[in-house]
């Protein structure tokens, strides 16, 4: 099997058809670019979905985990590693938390999060046995596993998996007063992405981070950050809550907290919050181990250096003010800050799957979302001149439909 042909069809014979990926296949890939079987180079603007903030094969990451990779990979949380100090007190360092939980994925992060804050509930606040409850967003979106599902207003991810883990109340985006009005005496959390990514990068109005923090104040709730895609500079901001000086309970953590070498998640708390969780009460095998910590390290220290904060906001103005020029001329509407934009189609010219494709013959990686949308989120190591060169290329794509 060599051809792009080939493989693919390899791929969809003998794999479960739980992505519909766009058919190229990625050979080799640096900083913004990558290079499929045959040798054809494209401009990643999907990264990863914000996995590949800091570009491909990004040098310091790269280092960090092949001088890891020569000592020591995999102890288990049954030891303590030389690599495993440095990562908690850093990471917390960053997010201004005492303490970190570390897991792999985002999801597994969300569920520590879900179990952190219903043991936080019952030993803090004093909720009743098994009465928490947790308020939660139409369009969200979190991960797949089945509690995540349960509460996930997408039919495709929600539909033909019940039965549903119960204990969530659904409101809707946007409104601090659906917030305010599905909060009682057991609710132990409201779970919120400050920009919903999945659901076509929704950002929300104006002061509705500042407001969800403050009903979670005066209601004794903790306000739970989702910045597994939005963190980590992609917004122009380390986290996208920094844009309204809001500080969550609890943020969620994970895609370019592994700088695209290894899966890394985490969330990071304060001791009165993460101090519920003893010994035996959660935990995974492969969760802050030291290539993770070592990897996690190298993305902290760049994060620290405030450069890729920076370099997200002043392309994003550029990515964004290019977009605003193809409003009537084939896109609908734009949405998005910092190096993320979430562009609808009109519907008549075509579906954002075809406009993905269209995109990719002409060299140009980006990914549909919800019928008539698609996403970019290039890398953030993205020239200037590249990423002018891919807004083009949408352009091009609009005016041939």
């Amino acid at each position: 099997m060599s051809t792009s042909a080939e493989l693919i069809e390899v791929s969809e014979r003998r794999s479960a058809h739980n992505y519909h990926p766009l058919p190229v296949v990625i050979h080799e890939a640096h900083g913004a670019w990558v290079t499929d079987v045959e040798g054809k180079r494209y401009l990643d603007c999907l990264s990863g979905y914000s996995s590949l903030n800091f570009g491909h094969g990004n040098p310091k990451i790269i280092e960090a985990a092949q001088e890891q990779l020569k000592n020591l990979t995999l102890t288990s949380r049954a030891f303590y590693h030389d690599q495993f100090a440095q990562f908690c007190a850093g990471l917390g360092d960053l997010t201004g938390k005492d303490m970190i939980l570390p897991m792999n994925t985002g999801a597994e992060a969300v569920e520590t999060a879900i179990k952190v804050a219903r043991k936080w509930g019952y030993e803090v606040k004093g909720v009743a046995p098994e009465q928490a409850n947790i308020i939660v967003m139409e369009d969200n979106f979190h991960g797949r596993t089945t509690t995540i599902i349960s509460f996930s207003t997408d039919p495709d991810a929600h539909d033909g998996f019940g039965p549903y883990t119960p204990g969530f109340r659904i409101v809707r985006y946007g409104s601090a007063e659906a917030i305010r009005e599905a909060i009682d005496d057991n609710t132990v959390a409201v779970l919120v992405e400050p920009i919903q990514g999945e659901a076509g990068v929704l950002v929300p109005p104006d002061g509705y981070l500042t407001e969800v923090r403050r009903i979670c104040t005066e209601n004794n709730v903790l306000m739970i950050a989702d910045e597994i895609q939005s963190g980590l500079g992609r917004t122009g901001r380390t986290f996208a809550c920094d844009h309204e000086k809001v500080v969550p309970d609890v943020y969620i953590l994970g895609k370019a907290l592994g700088g695209g070498v290894v899966p890394v998640s985490a969330i990071a708390a304060d001791e009165d919050v993460l101090g519920v969780i003893k010994p035996g009460q959660h935990g995974s095998t492969f969760g802050g181990n030291p290539l993770a910590c070592a990897v996690g390290i190298a993305v902290i220290d760049i994060l620290n250096t405030g450069e890729f904060q920076a370099r997200a906001a002043r392309l994003g103005e550029v990515l964004h003010a290019r977009l605003r020029e193809l409003a009537g001329k084939g896109v609908v509407a734009v949405r998005g800050r910092g190096l993320w934009a979430g562009v609808d189609i009109d519907p008549a010219l075509g579906t954002g799957r075809e406009v993905s494709k269209a995109l990719m013959a002409r060299g140009v990686l980006a990914k549909d979302t919800h019928g008539s949308t698609i996403r970019l989120a290039p890398p953030i190591v993205i020239s200037e001149e590249d990423l002018v060169w891919a807004v083009d290329q949408l352009a091009a794509v609009l005016e041939d439909l």
